[in-house]
């Protein structure tokens, strides 16, 4: 199959890949517990990818048929000049959805500049409403700045607003119910993610912290009539409806269900390493590819205004090796089990 006939990427399971999580930044200006360790060493600024680096990933995967991106870090808005990027992502004659996950403490500003931009759809982090209890799992984070966030983009017509919460045994699980209200008061989607073993957390056993969302549906069940529904979004997650409500309740289950037969995504790191699953190592660099005939890339983001290059031929050689990586892609990933090694990669290196 060669990249200029195919329209679709395939796996050697039959599986369709239409949807791409791009990370633009390793760093956050939070450090989540279950994200990152509390001492971080970023990658230096020679091994990550340029906003038009990142663009040209971007639309390779469109002109091969991705029709979803996704913007993710780390916290992508912390990165300088992104909403370049965001913009020239937005203008991709291909691309269907074009999505960002973010902390909301940037979204003040930012909402309305990401809708004008061609942003769909949001995924914001909550992990607690609690102030304290908030700065405990975030580190550094403040709550308020969050909520005001999500209110700004309330006000933004974004097609739908999805709040994110990991759910850890001792740290959030008697908030369940209150984040779930939280949601449904306001008319947004909510989403319960099970924690990962991705990498060595730094203040807490994952084994013991991990919470089913078996669980957390019962929780939620006891006060709310969660109804299934066959509507799917870009991603893992499954969702159920509450009768006479806006808001979908929606469960990422990694640990509890194996959802590995149905995956349609495959995510880039920012330095450019193409990982074909979440929970192996299996990847493909990428970098290399974009730097072979280019030596001048470290200057381009420092100009003001970039300019992207949407006239020329997305590198030929980069589309083979996309085409290429979907044979590298596995069956299933294999969280906590002993016959396999675990990705040492922390969250913020993965790409949120």
């Amino acid at each position: 199959m060669s990249p200029a006939s195919s329209t679709k990427l395939i796996d050697k399971f039959g599986r369709h890949i239409d949807y791409v999580r791009l990370s633009v930044t390793d760093r956050c200006d939070f450090r989540c517990v279950y994200c990152m360790t509390e001492e971080m060493t970023f990658l230096p600024r020679k091994d990550v990818l340029t906003l038009e680096e990142i663009y040209q990933v971007g639309r390779a995967f469109t002109e091969l048929g991705v029709t979803r991106l996704r913007l993710t870090g780390g916290e992508p808005l912390v990165r300088n000049n992104v909403m370049a990027l965001v913009r020239a992502l937005g203008r991709l004659p291909a691309l269907r959805e074009l999505l960002i996950t973010t902390n909301g403490s940037q979204l003040e500003q930012l909402a309305a500049p990401l809708r004008d931009a061609g942003v769909n759809r949001i995924n914001i982090s909550i992990d607690s409403l609690d102030a304290e209890r908030f700065k405990r799992i975030t580190r550094v984070g403040r709550l308020d700045k969050v909520l005001a966030g999500i209110e700004a983009a309330r006000q933004c017509s974004f097609d739908r607003i999805r709040l994110n919460a990991v759910i850890m045994k001792g740290y959030n699980d008697d908030e369940v119910l209150a984040l779930t209200d939280f949601a449904v008061e306001r008319g947004l989607d909510i989403a319960f993610i099970e924690e990962m073993p991705l990498g060595q957390a730094s203040d807490h056993l994952r084994e013991e912290t991990v919470c089913s969302n078996d669980w957390v549906k019962e929780q939620i069940s006891l006060h709310y009539a969660l109804q299934s529904t066959s509507e799917s979004t870009a991603g893992p997650s499954r969702y159920f409806s509450i009768p006479g409500q806006r808001s979908k309740i929606g469960f990422i289950s990694p640990m509890s269900h194996n959802f590995c037969a149905d995956c349609n995504r495959v995510r880039m790191t920012v330095e450019g390493r193409l990982l074909l699953c979440l929970g192996n190592e299996h990847s493909s660099d990428l970098r290399q590819i974009l730097r072979a005939d280019n030596q001048q890339y470290l200057l381009k983001d420092e100009l003001a205004q970039l300019e992207f290059s949407e006239e020329n031929p997305v590198s030929v050689e980069l589309k083979r090796a996309i085409v290429a990586a979907m044979d590298l892609k596995p069956e299933r990933h294999h969280f906590y089990e002993s016959d396999y090694a675990q990705p040492v990669r922390l969250m913020n290196m993965t790409g949120g």
